[in-house]
């Protein structure tokens, strides 16, 4: 998928930090994807059509939020992603003109109540012009048609089409619509018998059916992916795991572990192609590379597969071949399709690896799930305590290198962004404020942490140490204050009350 944005700024510390646990970066990610919609969505189906070889279809949908009838959607557009897709060519025209429209079951649900109280509201002001004009026509035309005369409206555009038919047979009950090609309209006069014969006509486009049909958009291919029951590939796809619960499914929940619960029921095998590449990268010892197309390339050049007759033959459909000739990084449906040629690629390597020739002969889809089995509904886990989500079971447990103290002294003001940047040549830490002139700092490496301890071991205004709970934390402190005041008035106490009395 390709977003409007991706991390929100709208409030503090929504960044993801390495002291995120899964469920608290979760809930960062929930406001990111509540702000920004989908751009684009690519897929790329793979058909396993003999032996090895697997053609694959790919697609790319523009996607717009649904403005149809009293359907209306905000949502943030992120200057940084607005410029990194344009570097790469997106077409902001067709995602705002021609974008396919989509509703969750929420929006659908409020969208179907008012299609059966049929009272038919447009939204956008300048569909109210384009649709009063066209009204004033018919109604300027029809007082002096003579019955099973036409007209024809014109220059109408997507929903415009449906809600000038809606409009008219609401407000005359003696005309008939039906959409004549591209942009037009055609008008009937018709007696009102002839208009009750029409309306229970199965050909009807403006059936209550037909519009919910075209209402819910791209939220109908999505149903049909979730009855398909596919496995689902994606790469570092936690994000487009929870747009699409959010856009076609439901609003996300504020429970983690309820989203969880959704997406696997919905697709019940996830395979991410990042989390699969971090794994498979420390067994097979391939070149490491930074992003999807870097890591597709590796995968087919042939000082990694030399001669290998048996290694998956990849063949783009001939209305994709466009992607056999021209590299289209960040199109949705081009990365969809890199996604897929890395999972079939990576599994043969594993097939490879743990098999004899006469098994790996002719592999099957099957064998290449068989092998992937320990990593399947893993999602990779950007900069956490976790490297991956478990989207079938429990989370492991979050594991860090040591957590470092910083203990600042002749030098006053300090904060975390300052903190940040003092440590950010050497290497890179997430910083968070301890007490007034202590912070602590995280690192996913513990090279980091090393080299730090190292470095910083005489500095005159920083000390740094390892992070202990009992010595650190301002709450055991203060319990071990209170708890030492409280020891002491006892003493006194006893000291006082055991004291022997003067006789008088």
């Amino acid at each position: 998928m390709e977003f409007t944005g991706l991390h929100s700024t709208f409030s503090q510390n929504n960044e993801p930090s390495l002291f995120d646990s899964p469920a608290e970066r979760y809930l960062k990610a929930r406001q990111s994807v509540q702000r920004f919609t989908v751009a684009q969505l690519g897929l790329a189906i793979f058909s396993n059509e003999n032996s090895n070889k697997y053609v694959v279809h790919a697609y790319n949908f523009f996607l717009f939020p649904s403005t149809l009838g009293v359907m209306d959607a905000e949502f943030s557009l992120s200057a940084h992603s607005i410029q990194f897709l344009t570097h790469y060519g997106f077409d902001y025209n067709k995602f705002l003109k021609d974008g396919i429209p989509y509703m969750n079951k929420a929006q659908e649900k409020i969208f179907t109540q008012c299609l059966l109280a049929g009272s038919w509201k447009v939204s956008s002001a300048l569909d109210r012009d384009v649709l009063k004009a066209a009204i004033d026509e018919v109604t300027c035309w029809i007082s002096a048609a003579e019955e099973e005369e036409t007209m024809i409206l014109q220059d109408l555009s997507g929903y415009q089409m449906l809600e000038v038919q809606l409009l008219l047979r609401q407000a005359l009950q003696n005309v008939w619509t039906q959409p004549l090609g591209d942009k037009k309209v055609i008008v009937k006069k018709v007696s009102p018998q002839h208009r009750h014969l029409l309306e229970n006509s199965a050909d009807d486009c403006c059936q209550k059916e037909q519009i919910l049909l075209s209402a819910r958009g791209f939220t109908n291919l999505f149903q049909t992916l979730v009855n398909a029951k596919k496995p689902l590939v994606g790469h570092n796809m936690l994000m487009d795991l929870m747009h699409l619960h959010d856009k076609f499914y439901k609003p996300l929940p504020e429970s983690y572990e309820e989203f969880k619960r959704n997406i696997h029921n919905l697709f019940p095998v996830l395979i991410d192609t990042k989390a699969l590449t971090k794994s498979v990268w420390k067994k097979c010892k391939f070149p490491r590379v930074s992003n999807l197309l870097e890591v597709y390339e590796v995968l087919c050049s042939s000082s990694l597969n030399p001669e290998d007759a048996t290694c998956p033959v990849i063949a783009l459909a001939s209305e994709c071949s466009i992607y056999a000739e021209k590299k289209s990084p960040h199109e949705a449906g081009y990365d969809a399709f890199l996604c897929g040629g890395v999972l079939l690629k990576l599994a043969h390597l594993l097939l490879c690896r743990s098999t004899d020739d006469a098994a790996k002969a002719d592999p099957a889809f099957s064998q290449y799930l068989t092998m992937l089995d320990e990593y399947l509904n893993k999602v990779n886990f950007i900069r956490g305590g976790v490297s991956s989500i478990d989207f079938s079971g429990e989370d492991a447990p979050c594991r860090h290198p040591p957590i470092l103290v910083v203990h600042v002294q002749g030098w006053l003001g300090l904060n975390e962004r300052q903190i940040h940047q003092e440590f950010k040549a050497l290497c890179r830490f997430d910083v968070r404020q301890l007490s007034k002139n202590q912070f602590i700092l995280l690192s996913n490496k513990f090279k980091h942490v090393r080299l730090v301890l190292r470095d910083y071991k005489h500095h005159p205004h920083l000390r740094v140490s390892i992070y202990r709970h009992w010595r650190h934390s301002p709450r055991v402190s203060c319990l071990l204050q209170v708890s030492g005041i409280a020891a002491l008035w006892s003493l006194v106490a006893f000291v006082l009350g055991g004291a022997p009395c003067s006789s008088s």
